[in-house]
């Protein structure tokens, strides 16, 4: 049951026109997922899950993190990385890894762009990486102490970012 919020603020707010896609390949962790499908369903952005996934599309803490926002959600499974490209036809793609060099703010983003993020313990597999080397992109944290954000976090800084830039333009 959505619950009403009496300080919801509406913005005046230049959505895309096109949605913008983020893809995940191989999630892991029930939770990060639903938060991410929580996201998504705030911003209109579409999901796309690229199996083998680390649970089930039911699984109670996926449902949970995404409270009662799934019908909001348009979300598509795929059973590979092949069969998502082709369904998606991505006009651009972005690949996002702890191991690029080039910030995801050094790129002006378009209405129907795709995010590519990897799993949880893994990230992207290498030749996929190496398949879309001019486009992959990097969040700059500090190392010292952490390897990487959280796959929610992350997805929320590109889609943001990408949503400010978009929402700029005339």
């Amino acid at each position: 049951m959505k619950h009403a919020h009496s300080r919801k603020a509406d913005f005046d707010f230049n959505w895309p026109s096109a949605p913008l896609n983020v893809v995940l390949v191989s999630p892991e962790i029930p939770p990060n997922t639903g938060n991410i499908a929580r996201l998504c369903a705030a911003t209109g952005t579409r999901l796309h899950l690229v199996e083998p996934l680390g649970f089930q599309i039911t699984d109670a803490q996926l449902r949970r993190a995404g409270l009662d926002y799934w019908d909001a959600v348009k979300v598509q499974v795929h059973p590979s990385w092949p069969a998502c490209l082709a369904a998606l036809k991505p006009a651009r793609l972005f690949l996002f890894s702890t191991g690029s060099s080039r910030p995801y703010t050094q790129v002006e983003y378009r209405p129907g762009d795709t995010f590519v993020f990897g799993c949880e313990t893994k990230g992207l597999p290498d030749e996929l990486l190496a398949a879309h080397a001019g486009s992959v992109l990097g969040i700059p944290i500090l190392t010292d102490h952490v390897r990487s954000l959280n796959l929610s976090s992350a997805v929320a800084v590109v889609v943001y970012e990408a949503l400010r830039q978009l929402d700029a333009r005339p």
